[in-house]
């Protein structure tokens, strides 16, 4: 299994989808980068993500979560696609249910989308957290897959 984005072109994320894009909500950007699925395992009954930032560890002291989705159940994810959801999404780091997009405060920082292919359902709900997700996730991840952009201070 693997992972691409139209975001991302030679490693680096679109600036519309963090500080320097268009769309906020009490200034944590929202136009959620769009992603795709590729080969992943034929028993896959739906997909969960985490994109992360451990470059946040040193300024936060911890690794800032921007988007958490389960439930996912096809393999495209389009552009703008937190604000239209038809998944569940759980609560990012500056604590909503949506995309929170990059605003690296100190230098260029590596961000890290990880998608798991499941073998069920996830029994959360809408604002469920990291942890949540993970317990949730046990003994059924049947593939994982990781896509890394940098995005620019």
């Amino acid at each position: 299994m693997y992972l691409t984005s139209s975001a991302i072109s030679n490693g680096v994320i679109e600036d519309k989808y963090g500080k320097r894009g268009n769309c906020f909500k009490n200034e944590m950007p929202t136009y959620s980068l769009p992603f795709e699925i590729h080969d992943a395992p034929k028993n896959t009954v739906s997909f969960a993500f985490v994109l992360d930032d451990p470059d946040a560890i040193p300024v936060a002291g911890f690794s800032w979560v921007h988007w958490i989705g389960a439930n996912l159940i096809t393999s495209f994810v389009p552009a703008d696609a937190s604000r239209h959801a038809s998944f569940i999404q759980g609560k990012n780091s500056w604590g909503e249910n949506l995309y929170g997009g990059m605003a690296p405060p100190n230098a260029p920082h590596i961000y890290q989308l990880h998608v798991y292919a499941l073998d069920c359902l996830l029994n959360l709900r809408e604002g469920f957290s990291l942890n949540e997700l993970n317990k949730e996730m046990e003994g059924h991840v049947i593939d994982k897959a990781i896509l890394k952009g940098k995005y620019d201070n």
